[in-house]
């Protein structure tokens, strides 16, 4: 197995970056080239990992990269990058209470107001905001787009 290695880039270009590396390495050597993997992890902005047996070779792929910064010195153990590997569930940053805005299926563009967060089945019960009467709506995680996270209102 290889080690990991990051390489910093300009922020938001990071999948750029990586699909760079990935044809300069490919392109530059038919043999054996010590590239295992490349990870660009959401939460880890203005970074891109890889995984190779050969830092020397990225390192020298990189300096002719735009938007790549350099390597990073040293090295990772996959144990460090594992928590970048596991999904997290669709509802994850979802409280109860939360203003939402539905991003696809048949209630498009209509704001609402989450009611309960199923984890286990990544689902979120709703109330339509423009509904004459409020009827709970359950949607997947993944379809909405949270525009405020409120508390809930305490109870006088």
């Amino acid at each position: 197995m290889g080690r990991i290695y990051a390489v910093k880039t300009t922020v938001n270009q990071e999948q750029t970056v990586a699909n760079m590396v990935e044809s300069a390495i490919k392109e530059r050597e038919k043999s054996e080239h010590g590239l295992k993997a490349i990870l660009v992890p959401e939460e880890l902005r203005g970074y891109v990992l890889i995984e190779a047996s050969f830092p020397e070779v990225i390192e020298q792929v990189v300096q002719s990269i735009p938007h790549a910064r350099g390597l990073v010195k040293g090295d990772m153990g996959l144990e460090e990058i594992e928590h970048f590997l596991t999904p997290k569930p669709s509802v994850t940053g979802i409280l109860e209470g939360s203003i939402i805005e539905i991003v696809s299926g048949p209630f498009k563009g209509e704001r609402a107001r989450v009611k309960k967060v199923d984890e286990a089945h990544e689902e979120i019960t709703i109330e339509l905001f423009e509904a004459m009467v409020p009827i709970p709506v359950t949607i997947r995680g993944d379809s909405v787009r949270v525009l405020s996270k409120e508390e809930h209102e305490e109870e006088r």
